[in-house]
């Protein structure tokens, strides 16, 4: 079963629609806020690179989609 992970903000409107757009399909994920968690932040850099929009659809460890649809939110560095 494929595990998909949705890396993005609480204050990103992007991040938003793409949780809707998944939970209207069904999708099952795990949605994690880089902004609040560390590890999270962590993890979707090393997936990403050196990518900071947000959002950021991971599945089985593979970046599918950076934006939603063509938009994203820029998440600076911060001190985590």
């Amino acid at each position: 079963m494929a595990t998909i992970e949705l890396f993005g903000t609480s204050s990103c409107p992007h991040t938003r629609e793409m949780r809707e757009w998944l939970e209207l399909r069904r999708v099952t994920f795990a949605e994690y806020d880089v902004e609040i968690d560390a590890e999270a932040r962590r993890r979707m850099r090393d997936y990403a690179g050196a990518e900071r929009t947000v959002p950021i659809l991971d599945e089985d460890g593979t970046v599918v989609r950076v934006g939603w649809q063509g938009r994203g939110c820029l998440v600076g560095e911060c001190p985590l």
